[in-house]
């Protein structure tokens, strides 16, 4: 748990470092701005920017009920940050699997990308695709049911 917190904590901290000096030579304004950059680049790079993580076991028995995809990241990936950002409010319609938390998922990704941690990984079908584009994984979504279209509006 704490290595997908270590990037944030650490950026937090830098901004906290570097805006501290500001406001001791009085550029409190700067020093504002610069801490609430720092704040928003740790807040996106935390693993609070995805939605809810499942275990590995747990995201494959769903996949095989509800046909939805399986996207394997880490916290601190830009290529899953992307994803994630570019997915919209579609990532809820996925299952996610946080490497760093679950070993059984590092060793699934491991597997499908000869021995490396290469996220993000999405399994479709029981078949992995490493860093596909959005629009592919979009279109893997299974359709959206009357009632969740209903709710929507």
């Amino acid at each position: 748990m704490t290595r997908a917190w270590l990037m944030p904590i650490l950026m937090g901290l830098c901004g906290a470092l570097l805006a501290a000096g500001m406001f001791a030579k009085g550029s409190t304004g700067s020093g504002v701005v610069l801490l609430a950059g720092f704040l928003v680049l740790a807040g996106a790079n935390s693993p609070l920017m995805f939605p809810r993580s499942v275990g590995a076991a747990g995201a494959k028995r769903r996949a095989a009920e509800d046909g939805r995809p399986v996207v394997y990241w880490r916290a601190g990936c830009p290529y899953c940050m992307s994803l994630r950002v570019r997915l919209g409010r579609d990532a809820r319609r996925v299952h996610w699997v946080d490497i760093w938390r679950d070993p059984e998922g590092a060793a699934d990704v491991r597997a499908a990308n000869d021995g490396n941690e290469t996220v993000p990984t999405v399994v479709v079908a029981g078949r992995p695709h490493t860093n596909p584009d959005v629009e592919w994984v979009r279109a893997q979504l299974p359709p959206r049911s009357a009632s969740s279209r209903s709710r929507k509006r």
